[in-house]
């Protein structure tokens, strides 16, 4: 049986996991890391921590397996991070030598994002100021879960005043484009195209 309900402060170290096993473009990267903790340092803790109430998880006999957290104001959100998570981060983490980024490894590319986060671009922030993120694992692919979830956050999201929303996914994720297309977002122009697809829904 699988059910979808409120993050609880317990649950944090499965979003770290699950954040680290879906973080090679939605397969597993435990293999690139030396520290475990760094995919969910940047893209799931922050935000259970701090909007806890726009994080839910799936859970099924095996555990926790999916979440989905997000934010309803990404301006707002970026300036919540600079003040209240990434200081203490910055303290753990060495900043690796630009000059040597040819050379750094997984670890000290990630340790350069928590020092140096990519803002999201300001026309995407604007015309789309909600953003969130979502990961399950393969047990839960092909079901169902990932819609549920996202209609779940998505009304969350609106009874705090969310209307549109954008979400940045890896452009080799091939499956990850597929479904935030099936949910109604569509590929936004005029941004860089790196490595990051960035998709919005009116």
């Amino acid at each position: 049986m699988t059910a979808i309900r409120p993050f609880q402060s317990d649950d944090l170290d499965a979003l770290y996991r699950i954040s680290l096993a879906t973080g090679l473009a939605g397969g597993d990267a435990a293999h690139l890391y030396e520290d475990t903790r760094l995919m969910g340092h940047i893209y799931a803790a922050p935000y259970a921590v701090l909007e806890p109430q726009l994080a839910l998880v799936v859970e099924d006999g095996e555990g926790v397996g999916g979440y989905v957290v997000g934010t309803t104001d990404t301006a707002a959100w970026e300036v919540k991070l600079e003040q209240a998570w990434w200081p203490p981060l910055r303290k753990r983490y060495a900043l690796p030598a630009e000059a040597d980024a040819e050379r750094w490894t997984p670890d000290q590319r990630r340790a350069f994002t928590i020092h140096r986060p990519t803002p999201t671009p300001s026309a995407v922030a604007r015309q789309y100021p909600a953003h969130l993120h979502m990961n399950l694992l393969p047990r839960l692919h092909r079901r169902g879960v990932g819609t549920t979830l996202f209609e779940r956050w998505t009304a969350l999201a609106h009874a705090r005043g969310a209307t549109a929303m954008h979400v940045a996914t890896n452009r080799a994720n091939v499956g990850s484009v597929v479904f935030w297309r099936k949910m109604g977002f569509e590929d936004l122009d005029g941004l860089p195209q790196g490595r990051t697809l960035w998709m919005g829904r009116p």
